[in-house]
This record gives structure tokens, sequence and C-alpha cells, in this order.
């Protein structure tokens, strides 16, 4: 009598399909992971840019609130008091409602930028000069302090800008009511819907950057 084996061996390997669909798995997963990562890097240098903002504003609220006799005073004496810090652009710009303020404040900031062929100007309200202040008058202080912050704005935010604005109000006797606001750009890993819909409907719009805004409302 004849015997046969019908056991068969049941070790068997994968196919090429599956292993395909594993591997398309894994880099989606992978993908995602890395996707997640630069989100959380993303949100960190725009946690740090937002903080500095609310520092640098904080940082020249203190100044207007020590220098009283210039924010106080002398802004009242015109209508509607405004100051433009433009740092996106090269060479920087600093114009103001009042003239004075302004050539000082322009004066200081070129001044004290080291490398442009000038003695630094950082040390014009610093100490005294023959036994007289160094800073004549509270506005040439009130220039000097916004030339030091904006040199300290362009050095921490990328393509910063500043615009203040002290409106009066008229018939109504109130202190100098300020609004600082500082603008800067940020690269935009990822955007809700509504901020692509407003890059959208720039002329200049550039879908890789956003621009937020920090303004803070001060009292002299």
């Amino acid at each position: 009598m004849q015997l046969r084996s019908t056991h068969r061996s049941a070790i068997s390997g994968f196919s090429l399909v599956e292993v395909m669909v594993a591997v398309v798995v894994i880099c989606v997963g992978l993908l995602g992971i890395a996707k997640m990562q630069s989100l959380a890097l993303s949100n960190m240098t725009t946690s740090r840019l937002r903080s500095l903002a609310a520092f640098e504003a904080a940082g020249l609220a203190a100044a207007m609130h020590s220098n009283r006799d210039y924010w106080s005073t002398q802004v009242g004496n015109f209508p509607t008091y405004n100051i433009t810090v433009n740092l996106a652009v090269n060479p920087a710009t600093i114009t103001s409602s009042d003239g004075a303020f302004q050539a000082q404040a322009a004066s200081d900031y070129l001044a004290g930028n080291v490398g442009n062929g000038v003695s630094p100007g950082w040390n014009a309200c610093v100490g005294t000069s023959g036994g007289g202040p160094l800073c004549q008058n509270s506005t040439d202080l009130a220039a000097y302090d916004l030339a030091r912050w904006a040199a300290s704005l362009y050095a921490l935010l990328p393509n910063p800008q500043a615009f203040i604005n002290c409106p009066s109000v008229a018939g109504v006797t109130a202190p100098t009511a300020c609004t600082i606001k500082i603008m800067w750009t940020e690269t935009a890993v990822a955007i809700n819907t509504q901020e692509a819909t407003q890059q959208a409907g720039g002329a200049n719009a550039n879908q890789g950057f956003d621009t937020p805004t920090y303004i803070l409302y001060v009292e002299p």
C-alpha cells in the first residue's frame, strides 16, 4: 500500500501589493509628523515675535510716561499728532507732524547705526556735556527715545513698521491719548480661510507671508 501525504506548508510571504500598501501608509504617517513639527516650530516663532512686539510697545509707552513734558504738553499743540516709523525700507524713514521732532529723531537714528561713517549717536541723551544735559529739551529726549526704540524694533522684528497716533478731541479737556501700532511680517506655514481670503484680495498679496498688527493704547 502506498501512502501519500496531504499536508501542505502554511508558510507564505508578503505579496508586492501588500508591501506597497504598507510603505504608502508609513509615508503618509511620516509626512503628518513632519507637518505637525513644522507647525509647532512656526507657532513658537509666531508667539516669540508677538511677545517681542508687546514688550517693545510697552517700552515705548514707558518712555512716553517718563517724558510727559513732551508727550502730554507739546503733543497737545497739534490737532492730530502722527508719527510713522517705516523700517521695512532702506534707508528707514521716520516722519512726524512735529518737524523739529522728526529731524532730531531721524538724525539720532542715522547717527546711532554702526558702520555708516557717522559717530555713534546712542549716547546723545546719556550723561552730561560740559556740566549741562546733552538733551537740550523734552523734544530732543522724545526724539532720542524714539530713535533708540526704532533701532531695537528693527533688530527684533522682520520688516517692522510703527505708527503712533495722538488725536485730539475738539472741545473736550482730556489727557493726551495715543495708540501705538506695530506691524511686521511672518512666514505663514498655515493660514485660516479668512486670512487666505484677505491675502487673495490684495493687489500685492504674498501667500507665503502674513502681516500681524499689535496695538497698544496709552495715556502719557
